[in-house]
């Protein structure tokens, strides 16, 4: 039990670490770079909202810390359960809206989507706006039925901390239903941009594949760099949140958690949130430079010191 939570916090740290470095990287490639790509912006929202999912799902540094503040245990529990909602909530609708962004930018001109590349930008930013406005309203629930620890015997554990107020089960089902229906549509939405990634992508194969037979040396374009990257994510996202769904709708059916079970299910709801930076930093040619352009800076400075 000890070394399961000591992996889990160390993967928490790691998944902060790479989020951050992943953000202040964006951030520099930003402003250094005259011709920012349409997907930097939605980078930069996914490693913040991935940097807020892993220190919410820190609830027992956190408790600690609002315990130093004066909050009392209900506020609370109600802040970090609603903002760690939230945030899984944004995790999975920034991916879907990083894969349609990708779509629109490798799609041609006849697409129906095209008509949007020209301002992608400024359609980011209102996408994540009615995003972000969605999630805060959707999880509102959280705010009611969440209570401290009590000696009373009707609820559900969700922490060490914190449980929900038990409900009767036609309204349990009810919020199952509405959250794996709005989950199910953005999951499905993100498979139909990487059906249609795969084929721009083995569309493009054959071109470089007849680019080399006439001799012709093919380059992978930024283009396809980056939309293997979302494709990678994307898969690996649906991956994890099949598995995570599957633990957490049993449990939430049982009305029962586990303490391993709930370490189990937080370390596979934050593996996605802590692979996703590492794989963003590894595939961008940019921030491999601004790298080794740091590295360089090191090494001048130590041989100027000796």
């Amino acid at each position: 039990m000890l070394s399961l939570k000591n992996v889990y916090f160390f993967q928490a740290g790691i998944g902060i670490l790479a989020n951050t470095s992943l953000l202040v990287f964006h951030i520099i490639a930003i402003h250094q770079f005259p011709r920012p790509r349409p997907t930097d912006m939605i980078t930069c929202q996914l490693a913040f909202v991935h940097i807020v999912m892993l220190l919410t799902t820190l609830d027992i540094s956190l408790a600690d810390m609002s315990k130093s503040l004066g909050f009392p245990n209900e506020l609370k529990c109600k802040v970090l359960l609603y903002m760690s909602r939230v945030s899984r909530g944004l995790s999975i609708s920034t991916t879907c809206l990083l894969s349609i962004v990708q779509v629109i930018t490798i799609s041609p001109s006849s697409f129906f989507l095209s008509r949007f590349k020209h301002k992608l930008t400024k359609h980011v930013a209102i996408a994540f706006f009615c995003i972000c406005c969605f999630s805060l309203c959707s999880n509102s629930n959280m705010i009611i039925y969440t209570v401290a620890h009590s000696n009373r015997t009707n609820l559900f554990s969700v922490s060490k901390y914190c449980s929900l107020i038990s409900v009767n089960s036609t309204v349990r089902a009810l919020f199952l239903v509405l959250m794996l229906s709005q989950n199910i549509f953005f999951v499905g939405i993100m498979l139909l941009s990487s059906m249609y990634m795969v084929i721009f992508l083995c569309s493009h194969q054959r071109k470089s594949e007849y680019l080399h037979s006439m001799s012709i040396s093919p380059r992978i374009s930024p283009a396809k760099q980056a939309t293997c990257t979302v494709l990678v994510l994307v898969s690996f996202f649906v991956i994890m949140y099949c598995v995570d769904i599957i633990i957490s709708s049993f449990s939430f059916i049982l009305w029962k958690y586990e303490p391993v079970v709930l370490d189990i299910q937080r370390m596979v709801g934050n593996i996605y949130a802590t692979v996703s930076p590492l794989v963003f930093i590894s595939s961008d040619k940019r921030i491999v430079g601004i790298l080794k352009k740091v590295l360089c800076m090191c090494q001048t400075v130590k041989e100027l010191m000796k």
